[in-house]
């Protein structure tokens, strides 16, 4: 390709960033002379403009070092020069091609003219053929565009939105277009939150009506490097020194504990929630039936409760480790805003459709805070979307489907600023039950006050405020980018539920309802069973596993019963807080319903999941009163008996 290079050239290549184009485009020029002059040695050199020769694209890239900047740091000063941005992505255009040289065909001589608009926005198309020979007879032959002759390159504009975090409090945010060309285009959707390099360029407005130039001018970038800075899970790329510590965790028994606890570690407790979080991070396997029905893996979860649980704070973790991860608020979303908006293509000047915030966050977590405070006909946009996971629309003459496939995450508060235990959980919280049974987990958080949570949350809290980070634990908590490419490979596994187990859930589905229809409860129902199928795969893709086994259903059912039990008043007024003392009562209901004082231990083991209870409080319960002397444990660790 560098053949032909004289020392000239050589030297030229030092002084501009595209003197090694203009060197490139120069050397192609010779080449094609000499080959004209072979065939025909009165033809022109200079027939051929260099864009319709040049098969290369040069781009502008900036140093290493180069800060990135806020898009509110963009100044008059830096027009014409060279800067680098990040954002979030909100609306992107169809590829469209973009004429760089057109070739022109005279009607008379039939000579072919070239015409260059490779730096040009707008162009008048030629009419009169501008051979000297042709306009000598004065015929003044007409010309005609020819298609196949013209050089067209890939074209695409992009819309760019500061991020949140870097929006003044009481201001808008701002946003700018960004032009794409060539190998840049596609590379990013609506969604994605990209670091963009570019030239800072003013482009001339123009009446659509008029056709007249406008005095005031817009500003766009000319795109140079496009980057994604949060990438899907499956655009993440393995590093080998990571993928090592992957597979440690996953073969270690603690994994799930430290991987939930390493989620938002200055947030104090809430260790069954922050479990629940790490299972909608991984999510269950989709699956899409012959005939086209979809049932949705993603797991949807709703947070409830008093004020000051830390309920905003766990969402908005939430939002920043998943790659697509978006946070609003219900008080400030409309159905608009979470759906899609109709706007006008400034180019085209064609309606088309722009994502709201459940259709950027496709294939991740929608977090949305003040569910309770959204108008009744903007909550029902959402009805569709955590079901069948799409958003219909038909405005302005465009009917479409939308895809929408992320998992909402929801924070409410009670109606009346506090949860009140003498009313039951409709009257507390304004949310219909349609909406209610469309989440797989609903928390109910109540601020209750205990003196050892208490101080043991004071002393949490002081600590973040003087260090600036949580207190120190008994292992390392991981941080998200590491969650991130954990939950990326988990993902790649498809779990099975095999036939004995699938028996299993089949006959406790059905005992969950006759005994909820004894009790005069409210029955479970069908969309219950399924997240307890969702919740199992997830547990089977955290250990890397291809066959949910029987502890991820027991862990399933435990956090679905956790789930329920919050949200009974009575029960939450009447349970005993220490969890020995719970699994100890449990034990005894046990014994006296059978009538025995022999137990097995799988027996009370399956007992004390259903009911809530973890297996190291059960084993630290039966240890503490054997050591009081009310139990003896066999030495088999089999059978249990009453001193």
């Amino acid at each position: 390709m560098f053949e032909g290079i004289t020392t000239e050239m050589l030297s030229k290549m030092d002084g501009h960033p595209f003197a090694k184009a203009d060197v490139l485009d120069e050397l192609q020029q010779q080449r094609k002379h000499q080959m004209s002059k072979q065939q025909s040695p009165d033809a022109k050199a200079d027939e051929f403009p260099l864009a319709l020769l040049r098969r290369h694209e040069t781009r502008l890239l900036p140093p290493a070092n180069k800060p990135v900047g806020p898009l509110r740091g963009l100044r008059a000063p830096d027009i014409g020069s060279l800067v680098k941005v990040r954002g979030i992505v909100t609306r992107t255009s169809d590829v469209k091609p973009l004429l760089e040289v057109i070739t022109y065909t005279c009607e008379t001589c039939g000579r072919e003219i070239y015409h260059d608009v490779s730096n040009r926005k707008d162009y008048l198309p030629l009419l009169n053929c501008t051979n000297e020979q042709c306009g000598a007879t004065g015929m003044g032959g007409r010309l005609f565009a020819q298609t196949r002759g013209s050089k067209f390159i890939k074209y695409q504009e992009l819309r760019l939105q500061e991020l949140p975090m870097h929006v003044p409090v009481g201001h808008v945010p701002r946003s700018i277009s960004a032009h794409c060309r060539g190998e840049l285009t596609r590379q990013c959707a609506p969604g994605d939150i990209v670091t963009i390099c570019g030239i800072f360029l003013p482009q001339k407005l123009t009446n659509l009506h008029g056709g007249r130039s406008s005095l005031i001018s817009d500003t766009f970038l000319d795109a140079m490097s496009v980057d994604k800075d949060k990438k899907s899970y499956g655009e993440i790329e393995g590093n080998p020194s990571v993928d090592l510590l992957i597979d440690e965790i996953a073969d270690s028994p603690d994994s799930y504990s430290r991987l939930a606890r390493s989620i938002a570690p200055e947030i104090f407790g809430h260790d069954d929630v922050k479990r629940a979080l790490l299972l909608q991070l991984v999510g269950g396997v989709t699956r899409i039936l012959g005939d086209g029905v979809r049932l949705r893996g993603d797991i949807n979860i709703c947070l409830m409760g008093d004020p000051g649980v830390a309920k905003s704070q766990l969402l908005k973790s939430m939002a920043s480790t998943s790659p697509r991860g978006v946070y609003t608020t219900g008080k400030g979303s409309s159905g608009v805003g979470l759906t899609a908006a109709i706007v006008r293509d400034a180019t085209t000047s064609e309606m088309s459709l722009e994502g709201g915030a459940l259709v950027l966050a496709d294939c991740g977590i929608c977090c949305i805070d003040e569910f309770d405070k959204m108008d009744e006909q903007d909550r029902t946009a959402i009805h569709e979307v955590m079901e069948q996971q799409t958003v219909s629309i038909a405005k302005a003459g465009i009917t479409t489907t939308l895809n929408a496939r992320t998992a909402v995450l929801a924070a409410a508060n009670p109606l009346y600023g506090r949860y009140n235990k003498k009313r039951n959980i409709s009257e507390n919280i304004n949310l219909p039950n349609s909406l209610l049974s469309r989440f797989d987990l609903l928390f109910l958080l109540l601020d209750k006050p205990e003196v050892e949570a208490d101080v043991a949350l004071a002393r949490h809290v002081t600590h973040v405020h003087r260090f600036l980070c949580n207190p120190e634990l008994d292992f390392e908590p991981y941080d998200s980018s590491f969650i991130r490419q954990y939950v990326a490979q988990a993902r790649q596994f498809e779990p099975l539920i095999p036939a004995k187990l699938s028996n299993t859930i089949v006959d406790s589905y059905v005992d969950r309802r006759q005994a909820a229809a004894q009790d005069g409860q409210v029955a479970a129902t069908p969309r219950q069973l399924l997240s307890i199928l969702r919740l199992s795969q997830a547990l089977a893709r955290l250990r890397f596993d291809d066959v949910v086994n029987q502890d991820d259903i027991s862990e399933a059912s435990r956090l679905t019963d956790i789930s329920k039990a919050s949200l009974d008043h009575h029960g939450v007024s009447n349970q005993v807080t220490d969890p020995k003392s719970k699994a100890f009562s449990v034990l005894c209901d046990y014994a006296s319903q059978l009538g025995t004082q022999s137990l097995s231990f799988q027996k009370i083991k399956d007992v004390a999941i259903k009911n809530a209870i973890r297996e190291h409080d059960l084993l630290a319960m039966l240890q503490e009163y054997e050591d009081l002397g009310v139990l003896y444990m066999s030495a088999d660790h089999t059978r249990i008996d009453f001193c």
